[in-house]
C-alpha cells in the first residue's frame, strides 16, 4: 500500500488514541486551532444531532438545495463503502488525491498527538470546507452532541434535532433523558432550531435547553407538521399546508424526515429555495444503505425470478420498530431477514418489532468486523423475542437457505448494522 494513499493514512490515525470512542472536544479544537481553526471560516452551517433519520434529512436537504442550485458541502459518518463518503465538497465525493493530501496534513500537524479517528479526520474535513467555495455546509454529528468534534462551530445557521431514541448508553446515558440533554447541546443562542417529533421526556429537555440559551424553536407538532402518502407529501408551516411529490426514499418514516428537511428550508432564511427545488429535491433523493432495493451483484444473482433484495442499516431499537412498520405493509409475499449485529446494540430489542412480519431470520457475523455479534449471539437474542432465528455461516449460505425454503416469490431484506450494509454495497456497485 501506498503510505501517502488515503487508505495507508487512515489506518496509521486509528493508532493514535487507544479507544475508538473517547468524547472529548479539547483535542479537536487544539488540532483546529494548529490548522488556522478552518470551523471559523465556513459557509453557513446546518448542524444536525439525534437518534434516527439525520443522514436522511441531510439527503434531503441536499437535494433540495442543490435543486435551488445551490453548492453544498456535506459531512456525514460512517461511511458505507470508501471513507470519501464521508466529505462531499460542493457536491462532489472528494477526490482520492485530495483526501489523501489533506489527511497527510492534518496527521503531519498533529504531530503523533492522542486524537481519535473521528476527531482528526473531522477536522480535515472542516480544512476541506473552509479550502473550497461553497454555499452552505450540512455537518452531522457522529455521537451525541456536547462532546462531539462537530461541536465547534460558535454560530452555526440552523441546528436540527431529529428523533431521539436509546442508543449508544455506554456513552450517552441510560435514559432518553440523558441521551436529549447530550444532543440538544448542539443548541446555540439565537441560532434556529428545528425539532424533529420527540418522546416527552426528550422534548422537555431539549426546551429548557433552548430557553436557557435563548435558541428559537420550531417544533414538530406545535409549529410544524407532515403527513403523507405514496403519491403526496404535506407540510404544515404554522397554520399554511402546502402538497409535495411523495419522498423518493421508501418508507413510511421517511414521510417525517422530508417533512423536517422542508421544515429547516423555510427556517433558512438567508437561502432562496422555491416549492419547484423543494418539489425536485423530494423526488430525486438519494441515500444509500437505507430500505435500498439492489437490483443486481452476486447475491441478487442467486435469487430467482420475482424475488427482492433489500438493504437497511438500522441498528437500534428505534429503527426496529421502523422496520416492523415497513414489514407490516410488505404482507404481499414472504418475508426473509438476514441480519448481523454490532456488539454495542441491544439486538433483541431491534428484532422484537420484526418478529410478528418475518418468516425467518439468517444471522451471520458481519465480514471483518471485530465488535461484531457472532451469528449464533445474534440468533440467540433474535429468539429470546418470540423470532424464529438460526445462525449462518456466511451471507451467501443465508441467501441460499433461504431460496431453498420458500416455494413462492419473497422478500429477502438484510438489516442490523451500516456496517454490514457497506459490506453488502462493496459487493454489489
Amino acid at each position: 500500500m501506498d503510505p501517502r494513499s488515503s487508505d495507508a493514512v487512515l489506518a496509521r490515525l486509528m493508532t493514535l488514541h487507544p479507544k475508538k470512542i473517547d468524547l472529548s472536544l479539547g483535542r479537536t479544537l487544539d488540532l483546529l486551532e494548529r490548522l488556522g481553526r478552518p470551523q471559523d471560516r465556513l459557509p453557513p452551517v446546518v448542524h444536525v444531532a439525534g437518534t434516527n433519520g439525520k443522514g436522511s434529512l441531510i439527503a434531503f436537504l441536499r437535494a433540495m438545495l442543490e435543486a435551488a442550485g445551490k453548492r453544498v458541502h456535506v459531512y456525514t459518518s460512517p461511511h458505507l463503502v470508501r471513507f470519501n463518503e464521508r466529505i462531499r465538497l460542493a457536491g462532489e465525493l472528494i477526490p482520492e488525491e485530495r483526501l489523501a493530501q489533506l489527511l497527510g496534513y492534518c496527521e503531519i500537524v498533529n504531530e503523533g498527538r492522542p486524537i481519535t479517528f473521528f476527531e482528526i479526520t473531522t477536522a480535515a474535513a472542516f480544512r476541506a470546507f473552509a479550502e473550497t467555495p461553497a454555499d452552505i455546509v450540512l455537518l452531522e454529528t457522529g455521537l451525541g452532541g456536547r462532546f462531539d468534534s462537530t461541536n465547534v462551530v460558535d454560530r452555526p445557521a440552523l441546528t436540527a434535532i431529529t428523533p431521539i431514541s436509546i442508543d449508544h448508553v455506554q456513552f450517552l446515558g441510560p435514559t432518553i433523558t440523558a441521551i436529549a440533554g447530550e444532543k440538544a447541546a448542539i443548541q446555540k443562542p439565537g441560532v434556529p432550531s428545528v425539532i424533529g417529533e420527540q418522546p416527552p421526556e426528550a422534548a422537555a429537555v431539549i426546551a429548557e435547553q433552548a430557553r436557557t440559551l435563548g435558541a428559537p424553536l420550531f417544533r414538530h407538532g406545535a409549529d410544524w407538521g407532515v403527513s403523507g402518502d405514496a403519491t403526496s407529501l404535506r407540510v404544515r408551516r404554522g397554520a399554511g399546508i402546502r402538497q409535495y411529490p411523495a419522498p423518493a426514499l421508501p418508507g413510511a418514516h421517511q414521510i417525517h424526515n422530508a417533512g423536517m428537511a422542508v421544515a429547516c428550508i423555510g427556517q433558512l432564511r438567508d437561502f432562496k429555495v422555491s416549492n419547484a427545488a423543494i418539489a425536485e429535491g423530494l423526488t430525486r433523493v438519494s441515500w444509500p444503505g437505507r430500505l435500498q432495493r439492489l437490483r443486481g451483484g452476486p447475491l441478487v444473482n442467486m435469487l430467482p425470478r420475482g424475488w427482492e433484495l433489500w438493504l437497511d442499516g438500522g441498528h437500534n431499537a428505534a429503527a426496529g420498530i421502523v422496520l416492523g412498520q415497513v414489514a407490516r405493509d410488505w404482507q404481499d409475499r414472504p418475508l426473509f431477514l438476514v441480519a448481523g449485529m454490532l456488539d454495542s446494540k441491544d439486538a433483541g430489542a431491534f428484532f422484537q418489532p420484526l418478529g410478528p412480519y418475518v418468516q425467518q431470520i439468517q444471522t451471520v457475523a458481519i465480514p471483518g468486523e471485530e465488535a461484531s455479534l457472532t451469528a449464533e449471539q445474534t440468533a440467540a437474542a433474535a429468539v429470546s423475542r418470540n423470532a424464529r432465528a438460526v445462525p449462518a455461516p456466511s451471507m451467501a449460505e443465508a441467501v441460499s437457505r433461504i431460496v431453498a425454503s420458500s416455494a413462492e416469490p419473497a422478500r429477502i431484506l438484510i438489516c442490523g448494522s451500516l456496517y454490514l450494509a457497506g459490506r453488502v454495497l462493496a459487493e454489489h456497485h
